[in-house]
Formats: C-alpha cells, sequence, structure tokens
C-alpha cells in the first residue's frame, strides 16, 4: 500500500544536516548514483554519502569540471552523462551495466531552474526534458542494476511543484513560455515519478520518494536575474509556512535521509521535507510546506510515466519499449 502522506515524527527538522541524518550510518558496501553530484546540493550529497562508506557514480555532463569538484573525496568515480540528450543517458547507463554492479542507493539531483526557453532533443522544453525525462530514461534503462540492489531511488523536486500541475495539453509550452510554471511542471513531474515508480518497484524491493529540499543558494539559480530573485525572497516571506533559507548541509539532508533512513524501511511513494514526510499542503499554498493534491495523484501519475514512455522509448516495465 501507498504510505500516507503524513510526518513519522522523524527526530529531525529544517535545521537538521546531513552530518545529523548520517550519524551513526555505515554505507560500507553500498554504490550510489547521484546525477549532478558534483555541484550544489549534489556535491554536498555525494561527500555525505561518500564520507558514511558509500562508493559514489558521479554522471555528470561537464565531466572535467565534476572531476575537479570531487577531487580528494575518496570512493568517488565521475562519469559523462548529458540528461537532455537520450543517446547520452542509453550510453552511460550501458557502460554501467556493463560493470555488473547493483545500484543501493540511486538519487536523481541533477535539475535546472527557471532558464530562459530552450529546446532540447526534438524540441521538448528544457526544464521538462532535463528534470524530469532524462531521468525517467535513465531510471528506467539502469533498471536492471537498480532491481538487483533493491534500491531505494530519490527523485529531488521542489516546493516549486506549487506552481503548477502538469500542463497535459501543452507540456513543452507551444502556447507560449513560462520559466516559472515550466520549472513547477517539471518538479510536479519529479513527484509523479517517484509515486509511480514505487508502485511498479516495490514487489521488486524497489522504494521510491520524493523531497523538497529547501530553498538554498545554489548554482541552481544561476539563470535568476537580481528581480527574480527579490521575487523569490518576496513569496517566500509572503508565504506562511515557507521555511526561509538554509544552508547547503542542510539543504542535502533530506535527500541523504531519504536515501538512507531506517525509518522509511517498507514504505515509499512520499513526499518529503524537512528529514520527514511531509503533510499535505494547504489549498492555494504557493512556496510554502508540504505536497499539493496533484503532485500526489495515482492516476496523473501513471499518466505522466506512459507519456513519459512514448516520448523516451524507455520503459523498463512495458513490452519490450526499453533499450
Amino acid at each position: 500500500m501507498t504510505t500516507e502522506q503524513h510526518g513519522i515524527n522523524s527526530g529531525f527538522g529544517p535545521g537538521s544536516t546531513t552530518t545529523d541524518v548520517l550519524r551513526g550510518t555505515d554505507l560500507s558496501g553500498k554504490l550510489a548514483v547521484v546525477t549532478g553530484g558534483y555541484s550544489g546540493l549534489g556535491l554536498e550529497t555525494t561527500r555525505a554519502l561518500a564520507a558514511a562508506g558509500a562508493r559514489v557514480v558521479v554522471p555528470a555532463r561537464r565531466r572535467e569540471a565534476a572531476v575537479k569538484a570531487v577531487e580528494g573525496i575518496a570512493g568517488v568515480e565521475v562519469d559523462t552523462l548529458d540528461l537532455g540528450d537520450l543517446d547520452s543517458v542509453r550510453a552511460f547507463a550501458g557502460r554501467f551495466l556493463e560493470s555488473g554492479r547493483s545500484i543501493d542507493l540511486m538519487i536523481n539531483n541533477a535539475g535546472i531552474m527557471a532558464s530562459p526557453k530552450t529546446r532540447v532533443g526534438p524540441g521538448w522544453e528544457a526544464q521538462f526534458a532535463t528534470n524530469h525525462l532524462g531521468h525517467h530514461a535513465l531510471v528506467n534503462h539502469l533498471w536492471p542494476a537498480i532491481a538487483r540492489g533493491g534500491a531505494r531511488v530519490v527523485s529531488v523536486s521542489s516546493n516549486g511543484h506549487q506552481l503548477s500541475d502538469i500542463r497535459w495539453d501543452d507540456p513543452h509550452f507551444e502556447q507560449g513560455y513560462d520559466k516559472w510554471l515550466a520549472y513547477g511542471q517539471a518538479k510536479t513531474a519529479n513527484a509523479l515519478f517517484a509515486l509511480h515508480l514505487d508502485a511498479l518497484g516495490r514487489d521488486s524491493g524497489v522504494r521510491a520518494f520524493s523531497l523538497h529540499p529547501g530553498t538554498i543558494m545554489t548554482e541552481l539559480g544561476r539563470h535568476m536575474s537580481q528581480s527574480d530573485l527579490d521575487e523569490l525572497t518576496r513569496s517566500m516571506a509572503e508565504s506562511e509556512t515557507n521555511g526561509g533559507w538554509k544552508t547547503p548541509e542542510q539543504g542535502a539532508a533530506t535527500q541523504v535521509w531519504a536515501a538512507t533512513s531506517r525509518r522509511l524501511a517498507g514504505l515509499g511513494g512520499v513526499y518529503c521535507e524537512d528529514c520527514d514526510i511531509a503533510e499535505p499542503a494547504a489549498p492555494g499554498t504557493v512556496l510554502g510546506a508540504g505536497v499539493s493534491s496533484w503532485a500526489m495523484d495515482p492516476d496523473s501519475a501513471a499518466r505522466l510515466w506512459k507519456l513519459s514512455a512514448e516520448l523516451t522509448g524507455a520503459d523498463a516495465f512495458g513490452t519490450g519499449t526499453a533499450h
């Protein structure tokens, strides 16, 4: 059964760090894949998991930058991956599967935010393609290794999902582009992806979670102007449930907790925040606490999976569409 979307009194909170949530945890012998694990929250996640003993694979679009960023972190390897290029996704997955290794922790962390109107692949809107479709294809292509490891799959969403449901009639913004609605749609997709993957994968011992890391000043905001930042700060201040800014180590804590916490054993398919399972968001919540109803709708999750499989040709649970 799908876990109820309510807190479990984890003992952690918005100020908790990766050090806090991993204290006493030994990940020796575990293998983690962290997309974008070389900058921002991804780098903090890589450091934390490696410090706890995990082997960490960092697929990176900017390989040279990634190698430099993780230099000196024991147990980390870098490979090439561009989530906006399905050929690159297939190539990375092929190389990994050839190694014969299993995946214990799969953290879909990489993403872009509020980017200018950009098309990738066959004309897909870049935020939806990079944040969601690329990860959909990656997980499906890596499924043999994920299933073999009985992995936890963690999808980094955001309370930005509250800005937009999936635009079923125009997911690629062919009828006018809004960078924040595009970001919101992509983050809703991240949550719905985890919801449906959990339903599909639980019989194989695979559980999936999505999460809001908090609001953190990282490279993710590189496309934001000063006016964008001012507007974001104003919106956060106006929200009665927005917890304000976090440090990178605090921001990475929820994805690390979701990937490793024993308290989540036997659970899955839920959206987390502040190192706990989140509560449902009150109707009308914008950039506040909790998860909007549209991001936890099983019917929408199944519909998005079908659309994503059709677009990417990747579906490990279908009739041979993965390749």
